[in-house]
């Protein structure tokens, strides 16, 4: 390109920025759909001279920004040096004619295949696209920005670009023209890579899978179980019907088992972790493959652990109002007057009741906590030792509260023969199993005997290894080994 892409500011005396006197660049946009819309609204905001090819000009010139200049086709590729193709695939083909004038230019190619396309064509449009006009230079970009993004601004949406290229001057003008945009670019490398940068906005949710599953596959156990108990033992061996406990205080009672566990799986792959790097002598060595994915779904699992107890908490409030409650109350003050007691106070209730219900508060309120700083734009103002602070320390206390929120819970139940329905102990006996392992663990590696072992292996130590180290030559010692 004989001028540069992007407009160049001087400084003036005081200081501010001019505007230097360039011509202001000029970008094409073949298609007249929402995107193409959305982005011409983009581009002219941030300062480019944008002309639109549409094949019916008079008719779509009114959707388009004033400062846009809306113009057939065969005109629109004229000037610019740089063209977004916001067109779907099959379209491609009517472009055919324009060849000769595209010739030399590069074309941007937003388009995004549905999910059948994708897996029928074994190329990318991208690819598709420069096999149609091999005169030209095709970029992969913006296919993962929405049309919403681009009228809103970056801040209000995801600000990554991936971009591909086979050519490395057309890959750094578009790269320039992102970050003109406000937008973050991402080089993903050669159109190869288009196929890949492609089924991007195809996944739903993918790092969500498998702790959603296993998130359900909790809930279905324990709902089973707690069902088990409190309402089809009733029934079978005392003739108590308590199905209408199935919305509302069955759903209680599980929530808090599958946050309670799912908290206590976030921090048990890191006790695996460091098992295995204390077994092993060293941090160089890959975990398994399981142990990774593990790892990587913490942020997820926590997440979902948050949600379970922000729904136990609202489940709570909700159990006064419903009608069975308030009819018991009323049957509990008759059977009170019936046998002539005038003061029913049992200090221990009132005192397990008090603690477990302030415990609960602070362990919601340790998790609400580590949920705010798990998104991007709060966890990106903190710093390295204050995000592994609030992740690390503070969800490990949030782990012990639980704890401490679910042995008050239960209290001395679990010593009650009366609680053993079909000899099945109490629920909250089933959930202290892991959270108990994890606390006992990290208490653990809090010895000396294991923290001065474990702190040496993360700063590069190896068991039985050796690092040589070669003095110059001159120097009263020729060689020194030192061990990690």
């Amino acid at each position: 390109m004989d001028k540069p892409l992007i407009s160049h500011h001087l400084v003036d005396s005081d200081g501010s920025l001019a505007e230097a006197p360039r011509e202001v660049p000029k970008v094409g946009i073949l298609g007249s759909g929402d995107f193409a819309r959305s982005l011409a609204t983009r581009l002219v905001g941030s300062g480019f001279s944008v002309v639109v090819g549409s094949r019916n000009p008079k008719r779509t010139a009114g959707l388009f920004p004033s400062a846009a200049q809306v113009t057939l086709q065969e005109e629109a590729v004229g000037s610019p040096e740089v063209i977004f193709v916001a067109m779907f695939r099959e379209h491609y083909s009517t472009l055919c004619g324009l060849s000769d004038q595209l010739a030399g230019k590069i074309l941007v190619d937003v388009s995004n295949p549905t999910q059948q396309e994708h897996l029928r064509h074994h190329e990318s449009n991208a690819e598709y696209l420069a096999s149609l006009f091999p005169t030209c230079t095709v970029v992969k970009a913006f296919n993962v920005i929405s049309a919403w993004t681009l009228q809103a601004g970056p801040r209000d949406g995801n600000r990554q670009v991936p971009i591909c290229s086979d050519q490395p001057e057309a890959k750094r003008t578009v790269l320039e023209l992102a970050q003109a945009m406000g937008f973050t670019p991402v080089d993903m490398g050669s159109l190869a890579s288009a196929r890949e940068v492609e089924a991007m906005p195809l996944r739903l949710l993918p790092g969500w899978k498998v702790p959603a599953l296993l998130a359900l596959g909790l809930f279905v156990f324990f709902y089973t179980y707690n069902f088990i108990r409190d309402v089809l033992q009733p029934y079978l061996q005392e003739g108590k019907n308590k199905f209408y406990q199935l919305p509302v205080s069955v759903v209680n009672t599980t929530l808090p088992c599958v946050a309670y566990v799912l908290l206590s799986l976030v921090y048990l792959p890191g006790v695996v972790a460091a098992a295995l790097q204390l077994r092993r002598g060293t941090k160089y060595r890959r975990f398994p493959d399981w142990l990774d994915h593990w790892l990587q779904h913490r942020k997820q699992m926590g997440l979902l652990s948050f949600f379970c107890a922000a729904l136990h908490a609202l489940y709570s409030f909700c159990l006064p109002l419903r009608r069975s409650h308030r009819y018991e109350l009323v049957n509990q003050a008759v059977k009170q007057v019936l046998t002539n007691k005038s003061h029913l106070w049992i200090e221990e209730e009132v005192w397990r009741m008090e603690i477990y219900l302030s415990l609960g508060v602070l362990a919601l309120g340790t998790l609400s906590l580590l949920a705010v700083t798990s998104l991007p734009s709060i966890a990106n103002s903190l710093n390295w030792r204050e995000f592994s602070f609030v992740q690390s320390t503070l969800g490990f206390v949030g782990l012990v509260l639980s704890t401490l929120h679910t042995l008050t819970y239960g209290w001395t139940r679990a010593f009650e023969e009366s609680r053993y329905k079909f000899y099945l102990p109490p629920t909250f006996t089933l959930t202290l199993l892991v959270p108990c392992v994890v606390i006992l663990a990290k208490g653990l590696f809090l010895l000396p005997c294991f923290s001065r072992r474990l702190s040496k292996i993360r700063r590069g130590w190896e068991k039985d290894g050796a690092v040589k180290f070669t003095l110059p030559v001159g120097c009263a010692l020729a060689q020194k080994t030192s061990h990690v």
